[in-house]
């Protein structure tokens, strides 16, 4: 079942594939880089496109959690948020979004990011340089010279 999902994006194209990036940087469950490995197994010469694409669609899902923490903001105390994701977060600022790519940790990171009021444009530039990084690094096998 796994395969057949993760296969979603070669069959509906670039827009599958952001949509599964997207997905899977909410809080929602999800596994892009799976999507992101089929779609270059099929298509391995729109490398640049692919990784373009599952980077914003990734970078706008962390972006959408990171808007979740800031509405959270409000409430005083912080919903469910770890202690050291927040002391990481205060001591680091922004430059911690470069590891959101991290299943699990960066979800947490971007929402407490958000809760804390770190620099949306920091945020988001720290944010898509890190998850381009994961991307690239993903495609590099299929990447012919």
């Amino acid at each position: 079942m796994l395969d057949s999902l993760a296969a979603l994006p070669v069959q509906w194209g670039l827009g599958g594939l952001f949509l599964s990036a997207l997905l899977s940087a909410t809080l929602l469950p999800g596994n892009s880089e799976l999507a992101l490995a089929f779609w270059l197994q099929a298509q391995p010469a729109s490398w640049p496109a692919a990784v373009l694409v599952a980077t914003l669609g990734n970078t706008a899902g962390s972006l959408t959690t990171f808007w979740l923490g800031l509405r959270l903001r409000g409430g005083g105390r912080a919903p469910g948020l770890s202690p050291r994701a927040l002391a990481w977060l205060q001591r680091y600022g922004a430059a911690s979004l470069l590891l959101a790519w991290l299943p699990l940790i960066g979800d947490g990171l971007c929402l407490a990011a958000g809760w804390l009021n770190l620099p949306p444009g920091r945020a988001a530039l720290a944010i898509l340089l890190g998850k381009s990084a994961r991307y690239l690094l993903i495609a590099a096998p299929f990447i012919r010279p």
